[in-house]
């Protein structure tokens, strides 16, 4: 699955009709709502404000509205967008200014899913992986080598005597970790790790 890092908004022009699409990360229904009512109002003018959102890992939570356009146009093709990219976790709302030109069932479908799909182009998605964050003391000497393992993202460094470090590496990394502290410190270090799915 993808997760959007950030809100992105785009433009489509279609037969005069304006379409406008914003994408929001949300965290539940909670949070969709409070940012469709903020869009509602920001576009209080506006003929439609349609919208699709999907919430968990399996997809598990999936609302959508046509709000008053034909049943079927709007809400369900901007779901599906969605769900073709494979995109959780997200709030899709396509607001319409007719511009005066019907057009159409199909014509409805392809705009409002078209509409989705370009603004995901355009986005920066992330997918989850489960991450391993834990505190090390070392010496300068031992601080140098540490700082060349590339897979390694130290979080914060305090320096005194020693330097107390807290760090962060990818699950899939723990064994070559392992490994290189062995040869670091000449010794087996014995670490206590936090675990956190974060999006890459």
């Amino acid at each position: 699955m993808f997760y959007l890092k950030e809100i992105i908004s785009n433009t489509l022009i279609i037969n005069k009709s304006k379409f406008i699409c914003n994408l929001i990360p949300i965290k539940n229904v909670d949070e969709a709502n409070l940012y469709l009512n903020q869009i509602r109002k920001k576009y209080f003018d506006a003929t439609h404000n349609c919208y699709a959102y999907i919430l968990g890992d399996n997809l598990n939570i999936q609302k959508c509205s046509d709000d008053g356009e034909p049943q079927k146009t709007a809400g369900s093709p901007m779901l599906e967008a969605l769900k073709k990219r494979e995109v959780t976790d997200v709030l899709a709302v396509v607001t319409r200014y007719f511009g005066g030109t019907l057009l159409g069932a199909s014509g409805l479908i392809r705009a409002y899913s078209d509409s989705v799909l370009e603004a995901l182009n355009l986005a920066k998605l992330a997918t989850k992986e489960l991450t391993l964050t834990f505190n090390l003391v070392c010496d300068y000497k031992e601080y140098n080598k540490l700082i060349k393992l590339n897979y390694l993202n130290i979080i914060n460094a305090s320096f005194q005597k020693e330097i107390i470090l807290i760090a962060k590496i990818k699950e899939i990394h723990k064994k070559q970790l392992e490994k290189d502290l062995e040869s670091i410190f000449k010794n087996k270090i014995e670490l206590e790790y936090t675990s956190n799915f974060d999006l890459i």
